[in-house]
């Protein structure tokens, strides 16, 4: 077997190329890098410079899958705690504060058809009265779209309650009316 060493090059096709492409958009997580790390692998040298140009694909990411392969260890994505947090990671007692402004100023559906709880203050007064009385300053409150979506996630509808409204006069006489 003396003679020289030849490197094998997968050939890239653009059928096989577009195969490769769908694959890897079907797989998610450690499953794709690992995925891209054998392609990278069966493409031989200069595989990562090649699949960067003819694929697409991020060589940050194959390097990430071949360190995986090679450790037998996946990575872990932590997607879940990527993002912005709630106003409630923030201000803990922000939910009990909007309550304890909201609760005495609500009254239930006068119709009594649902559970819905009314309240007459809108969702900047509420702002402006978690400001006054429980000492958050300006900077530290959400915004007061945000209250507003906290108060309905509470079942608080800032909307003004219909009073029952007296009945009109009757055009009809009363055997009582003069005539």
């Amino acid at each position: 077997m003396g003679g020289s060493w030849k490197a094998r090059v997968l050939e890239l096709t653009e059928a096989v190329a577009v195969l490769l492409r769908a694959a890897a958009q079907a797989l998610k997580g450690g499953a794709r890098r690992r995925f891209l790390a054998r392609t990278v692998a069966e493409l031989g040298p200069g595989g990562q410079r090649r699949a960067e140009r003819e694929l697409g694909w991020s060589r940050v990411t194959i390097r990430k899958g071949q360190r995986e392969l090679a450790s037998g260890m996946t990575c872990v994505d932590a997607f879940a705690l990527r993002g912005r947090k709630r106003a409630e990671v923030h201000l803990p007692a922000l939910l009990t504060d909007l309550e304890a402004i909201v609760g005495g100023q609500s009254q239930a559906d006068p119709s009594f058809r649902t559970t819905r709880l009314y309240t007459r203050l809108t969702a900047g007064e509420v702002r402006r009265q978690l400001i006054a009385q429980h000492g958050y300053t300006d900077a530290a409150l959400p915004c007061v779209q945000t209250i507003g979506a906290k108060l309905n996630a509470l079942g608080y509808h800032p909307q003004t309650v219909a009073k029952s409204q007296p009945q009109k006069r009757s055009p009809k006489p009363t055997p009582s009316s003069p005539s």
